[in-house]
């Protein structure tokens, strides 16, 4: 499985110099609790939702200031075409939750700690569903006279 199968796309992207406000509303929006900062097709940096909170409020700095101020420059990415298990390494060594998706060198996507669980759970139901079927037909316990078990 590819990374492209589990990402979210389009990541949420703002310019250097959006508010520290507009970002938060931004990731109100969309519902995520980070956003690229992209400039002319190339990434950045990230800011999350704690930046805001630590870099931004913590620091003194109103809604006004820039997320190039609180952004994490240095970003943890994985490419597109990368196998899923690559990400999962990274997630586990690097210790972020988020990584932003490439196609080359521009931002299609993100890679969440979220995404990957859904990706788990999905592959448990679908082991689980012929097991939970296979119990709902005979109960548990020996089987009975009549069941296929027995050669009938």
């Amino acid at each position: 499985m590819k990374v492209s199968d589990a990402m979210s796309a389009p990541a949420a992207a703002v310019p250097p110099r959006t508010s520290l406000a507009e970002a938060a509303r931004q990731m109100d929006e969309c519902g995520v609790g980070s956003v690229l900062v992209v400039e002319g097709g190339t990434l950045r940096g990230i800011v999350t939702d704690r930046d805001l909170a630590v870099r931004g409020l913590g620091r003194g700095l109103d809604g006004e200031a820039r997320v190039e101020e609180v952004m994490s420059p240095q970003v943890i990415t994985v490419s597109l075409d990368d196998d899923i298990y690559a990400a999962y390494r990274i997630l586990r060594r690097s210790g972020v939750r988020r990584l932003p998706v490439l196609d080359e060198h521009r931002p299609v996507g993100m890679l969440t700690v979220d995404d990957l669980l859904l990706d788990i759970f999905q592959r448990v139901a679908d082991l689980l569903g012929p097991v939970s079927w296979s119990i709902l037909e005979e109960p548990p316990g020996p089987p009975s006279a009549g069941s296929p078990a027995h050669g009938m």
